[in-house]
């Protein structure tokens, strides 16, 4: 038996930092106000479909479509907007949660050529923000990225940002580009062919053809902005050096999904290789209405996390939390397993971290389980201590015991902790 391509397991060391992970980053939440979503792993195709853009990359390639049992067609999902999108309009939240600020964290699926922090089944870490089209909230998820990374550990932060504008601005740059490919499109990939015919702007994208001159000289969107498009990349731009957040404007990032409009950013690390972006994102206006909603502005990002681990390792950036065990408990026989049992209980529903022996190891091999999980404390219970009714504690770290009545363990234990913890 073995896990499907693209897969992963997790467990161990990666699995401590990623929950540590997820802490930062619920802690950086809090501090923005953004509340956490959960939306479903597949929904109906249409969603991502419509939302994500036929002519992407993503939909064209790589998403798991399939047809259920009762004949719909689902799919898994491959990125997070367009679901939440969804949540928003079938839950009516425009309708008097607005302005609406939103985090979630999951997998996501997407049928590609696996290689290092590229994956079939991946974790994506996204911010969304809903009904607000002031460039001040461009500019603070922007932050919330640069944040993110700077507290983590990660260096050489940079921030590229460009503009594709309003749909106006769109359309005259789409003109623009079908003049200047079409004399020269048979030079061109099979790719960038069907893209010229159905959205010239995702050639920009081209992994092919990306690097040739013909690329290189593309036409450039910032030319083609309409004077409120141009308006709203200049506040995004002051309120990014409001915050003493350095950036460089960067007119070849288009971004590869269909539903963005004006702000588009890509925030990268030092870090070697061509992976060196670890989130991106982007102003997304007409999105809820091309899903059936209302007009509600939105923009966001989305961090690959399991990209950001691989950061984190080549950096030998440690994210794990230090945490020992608080107790480690056993009995000096079989016969007092019942009672070590029900102590260890009233540990832990009295906030303490504990573990026991459960095999009934020698006194000789307790204390060296003990020592492996780094418990602070040990408790023996044998067969004098249930007859006096106390319990012999061990100070793991200076090997001083103690006798202490049960009606005193509670207290005596909280008040070692809290000096250990100071120490």
């Amino acid at each position: 038996m073995q896990k499907p391509k693209g897969t992963y397991d997790m467990f161990g060391k990666d699995s401590e930092t990623y929950l540590y992970f997820n802490k930062i980053v619920e802690s950086l939440m809090d501090k923005y106000n953004y509340k956490y979503f959960k939306t479903p792993t597949f929904e109906l195709s249409e969603v991502f479909h419509s939302g994500v853009g036929e002519t992407t990359d993503i939909v064209s390639k790589e998403t798991y479509d399939f047809v259920d049992r009762g004949g719909r067609n689902i799919t898994l999902r491959p990125e997070g907007t367009a679901g939440l999108a969804r949540c928003l309009i079938e839950n009516k939240l425009y309708a008097e949660s607005l302005p609406l600020k939103a985090w979630y964290l999951g997998s996501m699926f997407r049928y590609e050529r696996p290689q290092a922090g590229r994956n079939r089944e991946f974790t994506q870490f996204g911010v969304e923000a809903y009904g607000i089209d002031d460039p001040s909230i461009d500019a603070e998820v922007i932050s919330i990225l640069v944040n993110l990374f700077k507290m983590i550990g990660l260096t050489g932060i940079k921030v590229n940002i460009n503009s594709v504008g309003d749909k106006e601005s769109r359309e005259n740059y789409r003109n623009a580009l079908v003049e200047y490919f079409k004399p020269n499109i048979n030079d061109l990939c099979e790719d960038c062919k069907v893209r010229f015919e159905k959205n010239p702007l995702r050639m920009l994208d081209c992994k092919i053809d990306g690097e040739s001159e013909i690329m290189k000289n593309a036409p450039i969107i910032t030319d083609y902005l309409t004077e409120e498009s141009k308006k709203h990349f200049e506040l995004v731009q002051k309120y990014l050096s409001d915050m003493n957040i350095d950036f460089d404007v960067n007119p070849r990032i288009v971004r590869g999904l269909d539903y963005y409009t004006n702000t588009v950013f890509e925030v990268e690390a030092d870090i070697k290789g061509s992976q060196n972006v670890l989130g991106a994102g982007g102003r997304y206006n007409n999105l809820i209405q091309n899903l059936g909603g209302p007009s509600v502005p939105g923009v966001g990002f989305a961090v690959g996390v399991d990209r950001l681990f691989l950061a984190l390792k080549e950096k030998e950036i440690d994210l794990r939390e230090e945490k020992t065990l608080d107790i480690y408990a056993f009995a000096t026989s079989e016969n007092e397993k019942d009672y070590l049992i029900s102590l260890v209980n009233t540990l832990r529903l009295n906030g303490f971290d504990v573990d026991m022996d459960y095999t009934s190891r020698n006194m000789k091999n307790n204390f060296s389980r003990a020592d492996k999980l780094d418990a602070k404390f040990i408790i023996i219970i044998g067969e004098d201590e249930i007859k006096n009714e106390y319990v012999t504690i061990k100070d793991n770290k200076t090997k001083e015991g103690f006798k202490i009545s049960l009606n005193e363990m509670i207290d005596f234990l909280d008040k070692k902790l809290e000096g250990y913890n100071e120490n």
